[in-house]
């Protein structure tokens, strides 16, 4: 099909397309996809996710940036499978920028094989703009996803562990290796698993608590006093906000749950 289609895959667009069925198998079975389920695949590739979620879901609404690939999955899943054809919708459009009124109907799951250069950013941009999403079985580097999936104390706890934990609760689901990609990547993957969840009850906005996220992690190696230093304006200001939030002045980022982050940004001077 590629060699038909004359496709070269870009490292650009992160492409390293799933060639093996027990891999796809899997993925669809550890998603708990049910037939009630609108799944939203990003970065579809040459079909071979999309043809395991069609028969498991009631729709599969397919993103893929690329205009040839996005052409051919409806022709390649009319020819593999035919009488699940008109369960299909594929959206050609950039994942990190999409909104709800381009995808006809509100997904309920997200499934894919995801780019790695832009896996973090499509996931959190995804359960913003998509709150019906209420879960996700993501496919990434394994590094990305050991860091998706850390709690508090971790040496990989970062800002993408805290805003993932904003919107979800986040697990390792299982390593994958790397002869189930065409081109086969030279780094290893895993699966990681979201099952949405409500937001921390705050009076500051999400824009406000990952403001804090990003000052508390730019300088990771600094207390939270030096850390947010430029956030509140001034270092002493910084522990005016940390000891009315309950928390030291000499913690580090690190150690902090979503929920500590968001009393911090309601106590900004």
């Amino acid at each position: 099909m590629a060699d038909k289609l004359d496709l070269r895959p870009t490292k650009r667009l992160g492409q390293n397309f799933v060639i093996d069925g027990g891999t796809v198998r899997r993925i669809t079975r550890v998603a708990e996809i049910s037939p009630d389920d609108v799944v939203i695949e990003v970065g579809p590739g040459l079909g071979s996710l999309t043809l395991a979620l069609l028969p498991e879901a009631r729709r599969v609404i397919a993103v893929e940036i690329d205009p040839v690939l996005a052409a051919q999955l409806p022709l390649t899943v009319a020819d593999r499978a035919p009488s699940l054809a008109d369960r299909l919708t594929v959206v050609q459009a950039d994942a990190m920028r999409v909104r709800p009124e381009e995808l006809g109907e509100a997904p309920t799951a997200l499934v894919a094989n995801l780019p790695y250069n832009v896996a973090v950013p499509v996931v959190l941009h995804l359960l913003e703009v998509l709150p019906s999403l209420r879960k996700g079985l993501v496919m990434v580097q394994s590094e990305v996803a050991d860091r998706m999936a850390a709690g508090p104390g971790s040496k990989v706890y970062g800002v993408p562990s805290v805003k993932a934990a904003w919107y979800a609760d986040v697990r390792r689901a299982g390593p994958v290796g790397r002869t189930v990609f065409w081109p086969a990547p030279n780094v290893d993957s895993g699966l990681v698993a979201m099952s949405r969840r409500d937001h921390p009850e705050t009076t500051a906005t999400r824009e406000e608590v990952f403001a804090v996220i990003d000052a508390a992690f730019a300088q990771r190696r600094k207390t939270l006093r030096a850390a947010l230093a430029s956030w509140a304006g001034t270092a002493a200001a910084a522990e005016t906000a940390l000891r009315a939030a309950g928390i030291a002045p000499s913690e580090r980022g690190e150690q902090l749950r979503v929920e500590d982050f968001a009393r911090i940004a309601e106590n900004r001077p």
